[in-house]
Parts: C-alpha cells; structure tokens; sequence
C-alpha cells in the first residue's frame, strides 16, 4: 500500500529531519551528508562506477522524446553530445496542474519522507553528480563533489526543515470555545494548507544543484508541484536530479509530474514564458542582474519572487595581526573557481597609506605585490591550480578579463595555466588591477570571474565608507574586513549590518569568504539587490503556502 511506504519513508529520514530542524534553530554546525569522496562513505566502487555511469550518459538522449535539446560543451574540453526531452510551456503546466492535487493533499509527513528519500538517493550517487557538475559548470572535480554533492543536499535537507518548522505551527484541527454569558459557543476549526501553485526553479550555469535545491525542495516540502529550467549550458545536474525525484515519487504512489525537466536552448527560452504563466505560483532565480531585473519588473508583486544575482562583494583591509595568512587567505578566494562564485570578492579597499602588519607598515604597493605574489605561489604547481581553479564556465569570462585590463595598473594579469589531462581546458588565473577610489566606472560594477580590484582610498573610514555605500548600491553576498582594531570591527559590523549583507572578520586560516555554511550561515539577505530573499529562512518557505480554515458549531 502506498500509505504503508510514505509511513515508512518519513519513520527511515525522521532522526535526520529532526536534527536539521534543530540545527536551523540553534545555527550549530550540522551535515547529513559526508563531503569527503572516500570510498569507505560511499562504496569503494562509487568513484569507478560514476566514472562508467558518466561514460555511458554521453552522446544519447537522456531520455526518450520527440523533441530533443542539449548542447552542453564541458568547460574542460569535450561535447556532452546529450539530449533532452523537451515539451512546450503548455504541455509542462498542464501535467503539472493534473498532477499537483494529489501531491497538495498528502499529509507534511508523507511529502517530507519523499523529499529525504530524494536527497539520500542524490547523495548515493554524489561521485556520478560530481561528474555532472564538473563537465558543465568547469568546477574542479573536489570541488564538483562536495558543492554539486553533499553541500547541496544539505541546503535541500535546510528547506525542508524550514518548511516542516512553519508548517508545523499549523493545527490541522482544534475545538474553539470562546465564553458568551451564561452559554459557551464552541466551533470545530479545521486549518489546511493550500500551495500557491506551481513552483517555477531556473537554473544556473555555475552551481545548479547548490543554488537550485533550496527552491525545488522548499516547494515540494510545502506541497507544490515544481518544473525546473536549467540553464542550457548546465542541464545534465538537475537532469539527474529530477530522474531521481520522479522514481521516488513513483515509487511512493505519487504522479511522477509532481517534478519536470524543463529544458531549453538559448535560441529558443521558456524561463520568461513560464515564469509568467498565471499557473506559476512561485518563482526562484539564481543569475545575472539582467534576467533577474525582468523578473522583479513583470514576476515580483504578483507572486512570490525569490532571487540570487548579482553583486560586488567588498574586503576592507585596515590592519592585520598575520599578514601572510591575511595574503594567502585572500589568494585562495580570489583564485577558488576562478572567481565564478557569487561570494567571492571582487573589490578590496585599502587606504592610500597602507595597512599596520605585525611586522610594522606596509604600504600600498606592498599589499598589492603580496597579494599578487601569494596567488603566483598558490598556483605555482599545475596540480593544485587545476584543482582551486577549476575551469572558465563561459568564454564570455575571458572577454570580460581582457577588457578590466585597460581599467587600472595591471598588479597580476590573469594566465593559462596547463590542466592535467584537459588539454582543450579554458583557463584563467586571477587578475589583480589597482585603481583609485575615485574611478567607480572600474570597481562600480560587478565583473564576473577572476578579477579583483585593489582600491586606492584616503584611509581606512573612507575603505568602509565606499565598501558600505557599494553594497547598499549594487549589492553583495559577502563582505570581509580586516582590523586588529575592536572599535573599527564594530564600526564595520554597524555599516555591513545596515547595507544587509553577511560580514567576516580577519580571516587568515583555513576559513574563507567564499564558504556558506547550511544550517549556519544566512545566504544572502535580500536586503540588498544581490537578491530578494536569503536561503534560508522562515521566510524563504512561508510565502509558499496559504492557509484555508473551515469551521462548524461543535457537536454536543
């Protein structure tokens, strides 16, 4: 019986949705997924097996279908050459219109079984998603596996906790007794709740399975059939994704519709037709700040608009107790995907006299030869660099580069550097171009990829100042300063807290600007134009959901 196995899938995950939601409310470090690939995790064979897996993905459609997209080249060199099956707006909406009641009447329990079932089965097979995230974003393969893998899984597992924790503030019955003289009305109230409608999940080039999991699981957690559009350069990851999900469905006694695949071409996109079909309900968007405004002008205000773009993330750099770990620290984030993360810097504030070090003053061409030096010495060997670097998702980046040349004084220019193996791989290491605080045509804007901007200012008030106003301005996830000063660190937290963005202090170790930790870490604020909303919070899944109450006088 279908109820027997939806009992049982909830009773199999109930301890780990139970320690994710506590997690959510205490922000202690919690994972439910291992990060390290070791075979003594996922199966000596998993590495082997995802390997042939992959292998036998290549150059076939994915699935049967008339009608066939997918053009997918890998970052590292060679033509996916999978197609995918792809159906018209109209089609998409109309199975998932016949599939979502029943979906929308199952109890929260049985919909959280089915979504921890989905997420154990994705983590099953991390080694063959790395693969996937690997071959279309560019990530390097370490990276491909735990971001692409088990940190996605995790901020799946994150929105559903969100989701059971409001949902769980909903009575599904009570008797209402309210004393009226010398007689007492008592009315039954039932409360259910409603989903808005279809959940719209538009993928993104760099990290579809990171940023499209919170979304995909937020929807299905609080009842609402999803169609998911990943971007055409990176379908292969939430392809999978969405096979898994309709087994599990399936197997579950639900209609497999409850999620589709939705795949497009450049040539020819369905993110703005579907997103504004009136059967979306919802909508989440991680991408540039040119598709996301269209969505905030036509989606926003009629319905629930949830966005991750873009931004220019500031450091501020007034003094440091470890200058060499303040350098190489900085050089790791600079040169980590090559700058293709939506927290890693992009614009580093430092005043004109330079910064006070352990070892006294170094000016402002020192920090800038530091720094420049610390990258050459963590790209130095070609394993490493292959590793941190990874790949450029988009030959757009490389045009991108060549121009921020010709903004400011070349510190470091960007290179090749050989990938091991990967002799087609597109390249880039991290260009460093010193300006001055007064040419905000150069650093004004966000420039996606390896490139950072160090920023000449009168000082250090005028670093944060500038830092503060940029992120009221133009937006940003991620904000990083440096100060042995107490009264300064205050004074930064005040003025990051009021631009709406998450700020880390004095990071030298093995802890970098770029990480977002799940359960901990508020991702985004949506208090800033880098996006509308932060995954996650209570409110990133309560606006998917209404709450319908039927009510009768009590029996006697």
């Amino acid at each position: 019986m279908a109820g027997d196995f939806r009992d049982a899938l909830f009773a199999k995950h109930r301890a780990t949705l139970e320690q994710a939601m506590q997690a959510a409310r205490s922000r202690a470090y919690f994972s439910a997924y291992p990060e390290a690939p070791s075979g003594r995790i996922y199966g000596e064979t998993a590495k082997a097996d995802a390997d042939a897996g992959f292998a036998a993905l290549l150059a076939k459609p994915f699935a049967p279908g008339a009608r066939q997209v997918g053009a997918e080249v890998s970052p590292w060199g060679p033509a996916l050459r999978i197609t995918y099956p792809s159906e018209d707006v109209a089609t998409l909406v109309a199975r998932a219109e016949e599939a979502a009641p029943a979906w929308a009447e199952a109890s929260p329990e049985h919909r959280a079984g089915v979504c921890l079932e989905i997420l154990h089965r994705l983590n099953r097979d991390s080694f063959l998603m790395a693969q996937a995230v690997m071959h279309t974003t560019g990530q390097g393969w370490a990276m491909a596996f735990q971001a692409g893998g088990p940190h996605a899984q995790d901020r799946g597992l994150e929105a559903v906790a969100y989701a059971m924790e409001e949902l769980g503030k909903i009575p599904g019955a009570v008797r209402w007794s309210k004393p009226a003289g010398k007689e007492t009305l008592n009315l039954d109230k039932t409360f259910r709740v409603i989903p808005r409608g279809i959940g719209l999940v538009i993928g993104c080039a760099t990290f579809p399975t990171w940023n499209g999991y919170p979304g995909l699981f937020a929807d299905l957690a609080t009842g609402n059939a999803v169609i998911v559009k990943p971007h055409p350069a990176a379908i292969l990851p939430l392809a999978l994704t969405v096979r898994t999900a309709r087994a599990v469905l399936a197997e579950a006694g639900f209609p497999e519709d409850v999620v589709q695949l939705a795949p497009d071409t450049a040539d020819a996109p369905l993110a703005a037709e579907l997103a504004r079909h009136p059967a979306i309900g919802i909508v989440d968007f991680t991408g540039g700040p040119a598709f996301g405004g269209w969505l905030r002008t036509h989606v926003a205000g009629a319905k629930p608009l949830h966005t991750e773009e873009a931004g220019i993330n500031p450091v501020v750099l007034h003094s440091t107790a470890d200058f060499a770990g303040l350098c190489r620290n900085l050089a790791f984030s600079l040169s980590l995907y090559s700058g293709q993360m939506c927290t890693a810097p992009q614009n580093l504030f430092v005043p004109s006299g330079g910064i006070m070090t352990e070892s006294g003053p170094k000016a402002f061409d020192e920090v800038a030869q530091a720094l420049a030096a610390a990258v050459d010495a963590l790209l130095a060997d070609p394993a490493r660099a292959a590793g941190v670097l990874g790949t450029v998702q988009n030959p757009a980046t490389l045009d991108r580069i060549a121009a921020a040349r010709g903004l400011g004084r070349v510190v470091r220019d960007s290179g090749t550097v050989e990938m091991p193996g990967f002799a087609q791989a597109r390249s880039a290491t991290p260009l460093i171009v010193a300006v001055e605080a007064a040419d905000r045509a150069a650093w004004g804007e966000e420039r996606f990829g390896p490139i950072a901007f160090l920023i000449r200012c009168k000082d250090a008030d005028e670093a944060l100042a500038l830092a503060a106003a940029s992120v009221r301005e133009k937006g940003a996830i991620t904000a990083l300063v440096h100060s042995t000063d107490e009264a300064f660190l205050q004074r930064a937290e005040t003025a990051f807290a009021r631009a709406g963005v998450a700020l880390s202090e004095n990071l030298c170790g093995g802890l970098f600007v770029n990480q977002s930790a799940a359960f901990s870490d508020y991702h985004v604020s949506g208090a800033n134009p880098a996006g509308t909303s932060c995954l996650t919070d209570a409110a990133f899944v309560a606006n998917r959901f209404h709450i319908a109450m039927a009510r009768r006088p009590a029996a006697a």
